[in-house]
C-alpha cells in the first residue's frame, strides 16, 4: 500500500536502511492548512519505520523548525541520512522566508545527528551556504529564493560529496531563468566543508534541479532529479515535466544534465532509488497531483531496468530490459 497519513500532506522523502529496516523520512504539513501551496511554509521532517517498503510504522516527528531567527526558522526540507561510524548523520534544507507576504526565502543546509535514527540532535547552524563566485544567491540573482536545497551525501575514495539543488551565477546576457545546476560541496571529514563549482552546465533547460541523487544501472551511471513544467526553460518550454535521469561521470562527478531524459510524468515527484528486499533497483516517489488535486502520499517501489540503451526504465515500459541493477550512491545499511 502506498504511505499517507490522512490530515497530513506528504510528499519530498529520503531513506535509510539499517540491516532489514527502512527508515523512511519525509515531509509532511496539515491538511488543514486547506491550501497545498501553503504546506512548504509549514513542512516538518517525519518519521517511519518498513522492512518491505510496503508497509510502515505509525509515523512520528523528529525535526522540526527552529527559532524564528534560524536558517531553519519557517521550515525543514528535504535532506539525506548517511551512517557515521556507530551513529547516523542527517543533512536537511533549512528555509527561512523573510516575511509572511513574500516569496522570498533564503535556503541554507544544515545538520542533526542520531545514534538510532528515532532521536535526533540538530546541529547549530548553517552548515553549507552557497559561495557567490559559482552560484546565485537572493543579493545577486534574479529569482525570488536563494537555492541551496535537497543536499544528497554520499562517500566516494576521495571523502564526502554533497550535491545540491542551486542556481548558477549568470554571466551578463543569459537567460535568467536557465540557470539550474546540480551544486556540490566535499568534506574529508563530514564535518569541515567546502564549497565546490556546480557538477553540471547552465542552459540544459532547467530553472531548478531537485532532489538530486546518483545511482548506477549496469555498468552506467546517473543522477535522478525532478523539474515540473512550469520551470522547464529554453528548449523544454512546452514538454512535460517530472521525474528524470541524466548520465554521470564517475570519476569526475560531472553531470550532463544536458542530455536528460524524463522518466515519469509529474503525477510522480521526488523520486527516489531504492535497493529493494530482493536487491533491486527501484523507484519510489510522492504521488503529485491527480487532475488538479494535489495527492500527497508515497507510492509503493516500482522496479527499474535498463532499456536497449542502458537508460533506466520502469520495468513496466514496453522494450525493457529484465536485467536488475546495482548501486545506489549514499545509501546505508
Amino acid at each position: 500500500m502506498t504511505f499517507e497519513i490522512d490530515d497530513r500532506w506528504v510528499w519530498d522523502f529520503w531513506l535509510a536502511r539499517d540491516e532489514g529496516d527502512f527508515h523512511l523520512f519525509f515531509l509532511n504539513a496539515p491538511r488543514a492548512l486547506g491550501d497545498p501551496h501553503l504546506r512548504h511554509r509549514n513542512a516538518t521532517i517525519g518519521h517511519a519505520v518498513s522492512t518491505d517498503l510496503r508497509t510502515w510504522s505509525e509515523p512520528e516527528t523528529v525535526i522540526s523548525p527552529g527559532a524564528e531567527e534560524a536558517f531553519d526558522g519557517t521550515a525543514t526540507w528535504t535532506g539525506s541520512v548517511i551512517r557515521d561510524g556507530s551513529g547516523w548523520r542527517m543533512f536537511y534544507t533549512g528555509s527561512r522566508f523573510l516575511s509572511e507576504d513574500s516569496h522570498a526565502n533564503i535556503e541554507s543546509i544544515g545538520e542533526a545527528t542520531s545514534i538510532d535514527l528515532h532521536r535526533w540532535s540538530k546541529a547549530p547552524g548553517p552548515l553549507v551556504t552557497p559561495d557567490m563566485r559559482w552560484y546565485e544567491t537572493l543579493e545577486t540573482g534574479t529569482w525570488p529564493e536563494e537555492a541551496w536545497r535537497d543536499p544528497w551525501v554520499f562517500r566516494a575514495d576521495d571523502g564526502w560529496h554533497m550535491l545540491i539543488t542551486a542556481r548558477a551565477r549568470r554571466p551578463i546576457g543569459d537567460d535568467p531563468r536557465d540557470t539550474g545546476v546540480v551544486g556540490h560541496a566535499f568534506s574529508r571529514d563530514l564535518r569541515s566543508w567546502e564549497v565546490r563549482p556546480p557538477l553540471s552546465a547552465p542552459g540544459a533547460g532547467f530553472a531548478h534541479i531537485e532532489v538530486i541523487q546518483p545511482f548506477r544501472l549496469g555498468s552506467r551511471d546517473f543522477i535522478l532529479f525532478c523539474c515540473d513544467a512550469a520551470h522547464l526553460v529554453g528548449a523544454r518550454v512546452g514538454q512535460s515535466g517530472g521525474i528524470w535521469v541524466a548520465p554521470r561521470d564517475s570519476q569526475s562527478g560531472w553531470c550532463d544534465v544536458h542530455m536528460a531524459r524524463r522518466l515519469t510524468d509529474e503525477t510522480l515527484y521526488a523520486g527516489r532509488i531504492v535497493t529493494t528486499p530482493d536487491e533491486r533497483l527501484a523507484l519510489m516517489a510522492f504521488e503529485n497531483v491527480l487532475g488538479d488535486d494535489f495527492v500527497g502520499r508515497i507510492s509503493d517501489p516500482m522496479y527499474l531496468v535498463a532499456d536497449h540503451e542502458g537508460w533506466p526504465v520502469l520495468a513496466t515500459d514496453a522494450g525493457a530490459s529484465s536485467a536488475p541493477a546495482t548501486r545506489v550512491e549514499g545509501a546505508s545499511r
